[in-house]
């Protein structure tokens, strides 16, 4: 008789799975993936902010000065004690040859750059990087 059981049963013991099916989580990462990739950011990176900066330090009684205005026009002077009136440039080659007989004639005195707010930061960067390769050590942004 248990020849006879065993034959109503199937003649097999049944194995159970244990592995888990993870095609539904792929098909769910992949659905997130493409819903972060499609949303575009809350904020646009191409609005800067620049921050105000507090006085840390007395700016020194003498330096020359070069003004940046937002329609890229340029102008440098000495500010300070003597200061005389800034000179109007028409381009940049012009002030960086007015700032290089300034800085012949007053090697001690640091350069500081007045960018307007609505200026190109570029245009800035560009005097700072200049005026280092003429060897002035001491470039400093002018702030309000």
């Amino acid at each position: 008789m248990a020849s006879f059981s065993s034959s109503l049963r199937g003649g097999r013991k049944r194995k159970f799975k244990s592995e888990i099916n993870v095609v539904p989580y792929i098909d769910v990462m992949l659905v997130l993936l493409i819903i972060f990739m499609v949303v575009p950011p809350a904020n646009s990176p191409s609005v800067i902010n620049l921050p105000s900066a507090e006085k840390s330090a007395l700016p020194p009684d003498d330096y020359i000065q070069i003004v940046l205005k937002p329609d890229a026009s340029l102008s440098i002077g000495i500010n300070g004690k003597n200061s005389a009136a800034a000179e109007q440039l028409a381009d940049r080659a012009a002030v960086m040859r007015r700032l290089r007989a300034l800085h012949a004639e007053h090697p001690a005195y640091p350069v500081m750059i007045a960018g307007d707010r609505e200026s190109k930061y570029d245009d800035v960067i560009q005097l700072i990087s200049e005026a280092k390769k003429m060897g002035i050590n001491r470039v400093g942004l002018a702030t309000k």
